[in-house]
């Protein structure tokens, strides 16, 4: 595996400025229903607004996960055995400003939900996943780390800095020395495994799952 950084950048505009055109009824509720205070799933009516704004959105997992995500890195020399992306990706979502968050506060007199979308602060997402498997069955997942936060140059400095890190390993050897330190990890919990393995690697520590509202 040797990883390669993509051309994708984060939109440093925390906002979505532009309404929704047309002669249009207040939204109702159900266009704002299953709200994700803590990730990046859009709502319908976020999904509407970035259509609006000219924001591309993205299938993530499945048709009911709707998101503002690019790749972060590839894999251009991708082998059949050892370590492997599962998943590295740059996610964002977006507060409301201008002409769209009057609309909104307007349509939120008569539909309080569409206050969820009005208390909304911007946020971007760094999350990436390495997993290894063998021909000896050995299957565990070598570094999955996630870092979240509603500071653009925060999260783009942490970017650039853990890109550096991260393309300068030798993952195959990083997963040799975790398979002979199996016995201190493998029985712990989730939360104590990020903990141990961000340690392992000597980067900081998870940070994810940010409620976005004010």
């Amino acid at each position: 595996m040797r990883l390669v950084v993509t051309d994708s950048k984060f939109n440093p505009n925390p906002f979505w400025d532009q309404p929704i055109e047309g002669d249009i009824n207040t939204p109702s509720n159900q266009l704002v229903e299953f709200f994700d205070q803590n990730g990046y799933d859009l709502t319908v009516l976020e999904q509407i607004y970035a259509e609006a704004n000219q924001a591309k959105t993205t299938v993530h997992r499945n048709s009911e996960h709707i998101t503002l995500r690019q790749t972060w890195f590839e894999d251009d020399a991708p082998k059949t055995s050892g370590a492997h992306i599962n998943h590295a990706v740059m996610f964002e979502r977006k507060g409301f400003s201008g002409d769209a968050l009057l609309q909104l506060r307007e349509w939120a007199q008569q539909s309080p939900q569409l206050y969820k979308l009005i208390a909304m602060r911007p946020k971007w997402g760094l999350d990436f996943s390495i997993d290894y498997c063998d021909e000896e069955g050995n299957v565990f997942e070598l570094l999955h780390w996630e870092f979240d936060g509603f500071d653009y140059q925060e999260i783009y400095n942490k970017k650039i800095h853990i890109e550096e890190f991260l393309i300068t390993q030798d993952w195959e050897e990083r997963a040799k020395k975790m398979l002979e330190q199996k016995d201190d990890w493998h029985s712990l919990d989730f939360f104590e495994q990020s903990e141990w393995k961000t340690h392992f690697f000597g980067i900081d520590k998870e940070r994810f799952k940010m409620v976005l509202w004010k």
